[in-house]
């Protein structure tokens, strides 16, 4: 698996609509056929509009395929428009996986 950790500050009253859009932009599970596993996001405690993605490929060509696309650049951009500066980018081979995997109720608001 292969993948980024993106970390950025969204802009101060914007964090709402900043997942909003990301639920828009992150295709259902019957879309990932292009190799998107899944896409984690998660703010910080210590400055809450700070978002951090964690984002799984299933291999480091669906990562660059999906990187190289038109449409991805487009997608960013609308995101772009909702981060104070420019975010910080970490790609990386994942390893082995400790624990249980995350359901679809774990991930709902808690």
């Amino acid at each position: 698996m292969y993948g980024s950790i993106m970390r950025a500050r969204v802009k101060k009253g914007r964090r709402q609509e900043y997942e909003r859009l990301l639920a828009e932009l992150v295709p259902s599970a019957e879309d990932y056929g292009k190799g998107l596993h899944s896409v984690e996001l998660a703010w910080e405690d210590a400055d809450p509009d700070r978002v951090v993605l964690v984002i799984h490929f299933r291999d480091k060509e669906s990562y660059q395929r999906n990187a190289q696309s038109p449409d991805t650049d487009r997608e960013f951009r609308r995101q772009r428009e909702l981060l104070d500066g420019d975010p910080e980018w970490i790609d990386l081979n994942y390893g082995s996986y400790v624990g249980k995997p995350l359901s679809e109720t774990a991930t709902v608001g808690t």
